[in-house]
């Protein structure tokens, strides 16, 4: 049976139609030759550079060159794009303004447009908003039972006092800490001082050392929900530019689980679940990405495993020993003095026997799997007397440990037991603060009134390379930008 049926007009068409594309395709081939194009010429910009640094409050003006063709005719856009606000926008040869906005980067671009064919070019820039406090050094210390916050300019110059001169008011008592938190995971990106004391503290812009008005301006209220009671045991800062540590007795987490402009970012949520109480000093690693803690519980004198999942969590004994014929980890039977972790590895738990001697234990966990403890050694101490419960602490990458034991500073090589007073001597003053820089080459001492610099670098033993005198009473904390 036949559907349709074909008439021979029906396929004189189709051919004509068929002829006709043919002819059409042709025409397209034989179309495509030779053409010579004129682009119009590009606008040549020059005396523009990538980066601009400006103080605020002082004037900013950018004027680059442009050559053009001359019949062209130019015009400049300019605009600075504001996270926080309303972009700027101006029209003009150059870029002038008073530098108005925050101490930070923002992102700028100049557009070229050449009115004459509609033509527009690109440039992009940066520009850095700075401030006084820019670069120098901040430090940490309390003047007759009053905590000071202070400036050290890069000439030296102490600007003493310098919350009190600004706020008009005092900070809170019994100063413990000074962080100047940077996220490492995003460039560095400044995130503002914290000065922290034994029952609260206080968060400064790095730029404007005002009190932030963005993000929670006290400990309190970097809180999702304050604890009825406050006491800080210890915290450190951990690179993503949160603080973590041990407060009231429980471990609590900076939260890192959203942007870090955004105002929670670093605050903290409940404490970590779990049956314990912790001594105030603990070990917080971070390596590839990757923490875990290392904690001890006061009341049944163990280690104690927490691992970092976007928050701490409680592990509390769920890790394998090697070994407890040195010591046994779950049952150390001591109190806890102080713990300090070498470039990572070796740990050193120094404790407080029944006895009422100090013992030196070292060991090395894997807390990030296969979640491994293995002690290496115990044994007492070789200078008991040197600490005591003002002794300053501070580890090196190299594999020593700096403590002070009252008006001096000790290097404590734990490999062959060594022992070496450092070279400089601090005319008979109490030592309150010991620091070890960045690049691990100097050692920063704090007495009354002073901060002394020491050459620590290979074959040195703390020489004065100098001291920055006039710190309102005893340094106890310091930052450098």
């Amino acid at each position: 049976m036949k559907l349709f049926k074909t008439t021979d007009m029906g396929i004189k068409k189709i051919i004509v139609l068929m002829a006709v594309l043919v002819t059409l395709f042709s025409a397209c081939h034989k179309d495509l030759g030779d053409y010579e194009i004129h682009m119009p010429d590009t606008p040549v910009v020059t005396n523009l550079d990538s980066v601009y640094t400006v103080n605020v409050g002082d004037s900013l003006i950018i004027t680059p060159k442009i050559t053009s063709a001359a019949d062209a005719d130019i015009e400049l856009q300019w605009r600075i794009s504001v996270m926080e606000g309303t972009d700027k926008n101006f029209i003009g040869p150059s870029l002038k303004m008073i530098f108005g906005l925050q101490a930070k980067r923002y992102a700028a671009r100049l557009t070229v447009y050449n009115k004459t064919n509609g033509m527009k070019y690109f440039h992009s820039f940066l520009i850095d908003g700075a401030t006084q406090f820019a670069t120098g050094t901040t430090v940490l210390s309390v003047e007759s039972g009053v905590t000071q916050f202070s400036f050290i300019k890069p000439d030296g110059t102490v600007q003493a006092r310098l919350y009190r001169a600004m706020q008009g008011k005092d900070l809170p008592t019994d100063p413990m800490n000074l962080f100047l938190l940077r996220n490492k995971n995003t460039g560095n990106t400044l995130l503002g001082y914290w000065i922290i004391t034994k029952t609260g503290g206080v968060r400064l812009d790095a730029n404007t050392m005002q009190e932030e008005e963005k993000y929670p301006s006290t400990l309190k209220d970097n809180f999702f929900s304050a604890p009825d009671s406050l006491r800080v045991d210890e915290l450190k800062q951990q690179p993503q530019g949160v603080m973590m540590g041990i407060m009231n007795g429980q471990l609590y987490g900076g939260t890192t689980n959203t942007w870090d402009q955004a105002a929670t970012y670093g605050m903290f949520g409940l404490p970590t679940e779990g049956d314990y109480e912790l001594s105030p000093s603990f070990v917080l690693n971070y390596t590839n990405n990757a923490s875990y803690f290392i904690c001890f519980d006061i009341n049944r004198q163990q280690f104690l495993r927490f691992n970092l999942y976007g928050a701490p969590m409680y592990f509390g004994t769920q890790y394998a020993v090697s070994s407890t014929s040195v010591f046994d980890p779950m049952n150390v039977g001591m109190e806890l003095i102080h713990l300090e972790q070498l470039n990572g590895q070796d740990t050193f738990a120094y404790c407080k026997g029944s006895d009422g001697k100090v013992y030196e234990l070292k060991f090395n966990v894997e807390f990030n799997g296969p979640f491994t403890f293995t002690p290496r050694h115990k044994r007492l101490f070789i200078r008991q007397d040197l600490i005591t419960a003002g002794t300053k602490w501070q580890g090196a990458n190299n594999g020593v440990i700096y403590m002070s034991a009252g008006s001096k500073v000790f290097r404590y090589n734990p490999l062959n037991e060594e022992v070496r007073e450092l070279a400089t001597d601090f005319g008979g003053k109490t030592v309150t603060m010991v620091k070890i820089s960045d690049d691990q080459e100097t050692l920063m001492v704090g007495t009354e009134g002073t901060i002394y610099y020491l050459d620590i670098t290979t074959g040195k033993y703390g020489a004065l390379i100098k001291k920055i005198s006039g710190i309102p009473g005893s340094p106890v904390d310091m930052a450098s930008r």
